[in-house]
């Protein structure tokens, strides 16, 4: 660790292979909390590359338990999170709606690090228990049309990191990789993340695979889109700045769509939503995020008319059915 480190502070970088190394001796316990706490933390002091990327996902697909839910016809909603504006969780909910649409959701979560409420946490107040039984998830997303998979149930390196990037606070790599490793292995993803840089390479690294992607990056720094100002996207069809008036939106204040205090507040407001007793702001930006993962899926389709089945699935209840049949399942 000593020489890895050496190599941050004379402002090197790592190849594919290296990065993937560094990656599963953290994850085979080959170095101390210190030493681990003083990587996070000097590698966040300056950008990512492409192959440092590559080979940590590498590193985190081959360790991670994998996941046969029958099809990868999926999607999944994930932000990387890091983006230090304390939003309700937005994209969680915007993926019950997909679901409540008609659509399969395999939603990749965790603990809130940054932030203090991730999914997992309002997902576990809500009543929500998480497994990694292959059966159980099977039958969640036939039911239910989503499920939800715990980040550390199948990522090892998660699970080792843990505690110190809790006790860290502030955003790691960890964040950018949680898109990109999600074990069910979605065909469809709607990617948000925290800047423009890191959404260039995401878009690099998607260009080179499989899926249908968009990446999301609101212009104030939301890593999903916040209506609050304008957002670029990433997608096969190439780079486009959306404005939020074009959409048919009035620009919303940050204050808007803020989250709870407490992981208690924040579940109150995803249920609100859920149950249609949300604000018009906090239904626009979930239903906004829906509607551009619903037209990830079917490209020819408008957005007006993705976020007309989006609405139908909130307002008409179809969300709210689809989380109590997951929670109770």
């Amino acid at each position: 660790m000593k020489q890895i480190l050496n190599h941050l502070f004379e402002h090197k970088t790592f190849t594919r292979e290296q990065s993937k190394n560094i990656l599963m001796n953290i994850a085979q316990g080959q170095y101390n909390n210190s030493q681990m706490a003083a990587f996070m933390t000097a590698y966040c002091m300056r950008s990512i590359t492409v192959d440092e990327l590559e080979g940590f996902r590498d590193a985190m697909l081959e360790l991670c338990l994998p996941i046969d839910l029958g099809t990868n016809d999926l999607i999944d909603l994930c932000g990387t999170g890091g983006d230090g504006k304390d939003t309700f969780n937005i994209s969680t909910l915007a993926s019950f709606v997909v679901a409540g649409a008609g659509y399969k959701v395999a939603k990749h979560g965790n603990y809130g690090v940054s932030s203090g409420c991730g999914s997992s946490n309002v997902m576990e107040f809500l009543g929500y228990q998480f497994t990694n039984d292959t059966d159980k998830l099977k039958r969640n997303t036939d039911e239910a049309n989503i499920c939800f998979l715990h980040a550390p149930l199948f990522h090892p390196a998660m699970k080792t990191v843990a505690p110190i990037r809790k006790e860290l606070g502030v955003k790691t790599f960890f964040n950018m990789l949680g898109p990109l490793v999600n074990p069910a292995k979605p065909s469809n993803q709607l990617v948000g993340v925290f800047n423009l840089e890191l959404a260039r390479v995401y878009a690099y690294l998607y260009q080179k695979s499989d899926a249908n992607y968009t990446i999301v990056n609101a212009l104030e720094g939301y890593d999903e889109v916040s209506l609050t100002c304008d957002f670029k996207t990433f997608s096969a069809d190439g780079e486009k700045i959306n404005s939020v008036e074009d959409l048919g939106f009035k620009k919303l204040n940050p204050e808007e769509i803020a989250g709870g205090a407490t992981v208690s507040e924040s579940a109150a407001i995803f249920s609100n939503v859920l149950k249609g007793d949300g604000t018009s702001a906090q239904n626009n930006v979930v239903l906004a995020n829906a509607a551009l993962a619903i037209r990830t899926i079917n490209p020819e389709k408008t957005f007006a008319d993705c976020y007309y089945e989006a609405e139908e699935a909130l307002l008409g209840k179809k969300a709210l059915t689809s989380f109590n049949r997951l929670v109770q399942n």
